[in-house]
């Protein structure tokens, strides 16, 4: 096969755009049939372009993701600013080398990561990817304009170091830093501060968050009150379930933007797009596609002020609508500052009829399941080490 199809190619003289979409397309091969391994660290890559065409990077970005995987949110920033703007040479030297940082837990998916970059006209010297390195350890010290991000899930955090073999050699639970507003094992709690402090004033973040993020009491609620009162929270998307590889997720994207010091909240509105309710979709016979987020990218007015936004939704002339906001006092006066809001009627609740396929229902089922079953295994992992 080596000699037959991959020797009969002439790599060095192919475009750096042709080389990495293969490169991409066997990632993706490998995420979608493989049982472990790379689909731990795959996101879906029409989310990824839904998300960065929504937040539109530019040519004088930084953009980091601080936990990269192999490299799927850096690539989509790269390629958008290539299809939008026609750039001078500084900015070209700037797009392949300090564009784009990134860190990544696991050596060997680094490694796939850096090797993705290159072959998309990323320069390998310096390296953009620091391999092996818990990104939670520590402030790096670098600041960004834009961050994109789908942090690994799992309940607890822990401090980890990774030999170039991907064992783990040393473990330590939880994390002291004196930039986070508080101390937890959540990880992904954890990753919204850390996201925090890498970012410049005024820039922005759009990061993949489970659903205990908004509504987990504790140190979720310290999280929550901080981030709407020190950075503008304008927008979440709340996803379906069935379009990750990981079984049982619920997760949501949450878009907001840092900024300077002040004594009011940053926060006015959070707008909320709801693509879970009475949607289904699974990995292999109804995936997500980017017209399936087509309307959210129209409402999120890529580019223009969030006053210029309109609600879809009203309680009596389009109870059906998507798209609804609340404002920062509403949220605030919350229980715990809960984020997780629901509006719409799920039509499977009211009439057997509107049931989605039995598959598909079987698997929703599953995930349900194996996100309680994960809850239970964590509250009881905490009751035993108290």
């Amino acid at each position: 096969m080596i000699v037959e199809l991959i020797d009969t190619e002439n790599w060095s003289s192919m475009q750096a755009d042709t080389k990495g979409d293969i490169y991409e397309g066997l990632l993706e091969k490998s995420a979608r049939e493989s049982p472990k391994g790379a689909r731990q660290y795959f996101t879906p890559r029409e989310l990824i372009k839904a998300i960065v065409d929504c937040v539109e990077p530019t040519p004088d970005d930084t953009v980091c993701d601080p936990a990269c995987g192999t490299g799927g949110f850096l690539l989509e920033a790269i390629n958008f600013v290539i299809d939008h703007y026609d750039m001078d040479k500084d900015q070209k030297r700037h797009l392949k080398s300090g564009f784009v940082r990134g860190w990544e837990l696991v050596p060997n998916t680094a490694r796939l990561c850096v090797m993705n970059l290159f072959l998309h006209g990323v320069d390998g010297d310096p390296c953009p990817i620091e391999a092996g390195a818990d990104s939670l350890a520590g402030d790096p010290g670098e600041r960004f304009s834009l961050i994109l991000a789908n942090p690994p899930f799992g309940k607890n955090s822990s401090i980890a170091i990774v030999n170039e073999e991907g064992d783990l050699e040393k473990e330590s639970t939880g994390y002291e830093r004196q930039d986070f507003w508080t101390s937890t094992k959540n990880k992904q709690l954890n990753f919204v501060q850390h996201n925090k402090t890498l970012l410049k004033v005024d820039g922005r973040c759009a990061v993949v968050v489970p659903d205990n993020v908004l509504f987990e009491g504790g140190a979720g609620e310290t999280v929550r009150t901080n981030l709407l009162k020190q950075c503008d929270v304008h927008t979440l998307l709340r996803l379906p379930t069935g379009i990750f590889y990981a079984q049982g997720v619920k997760a949501n994207v949450l878009f907001f933007e840092n900024k300077p010091a002040q004594e009011n909240p940053w926060t006015k509105k959070l707008w909320v797009y709801d693509l879970r309710t009475n949607m289904h979709f699974t990995l292999k016979n109804k995936t997500l596609k980017r017209s399936d987020l087509d309307e959210f990218v129209k409402l999120y007015k890529p580019g223009e002020p969030t006053a210029k936004r309109r609600q879809t939704w009203s309680e009596d002339k389009n109870p059906d609508g998507r798209w609804p906001s609340f404002d920062y006092e509403e949220l605030i006066k919350r229980d715990k500052v809960n984020l997780d809001t629901f509006w719409l009627k799920d039509d499977s609740l009211e009439d057997s009829e509107n049931l989605p396929e039995p598959g598909i229902l079987a698997q929703e089922i599953a995930d349900d399941l194996q996100t309680a079953l994960e809850q239970f295994a964590s509250i009881a992992s905490e009751l035993g080490e108290s």
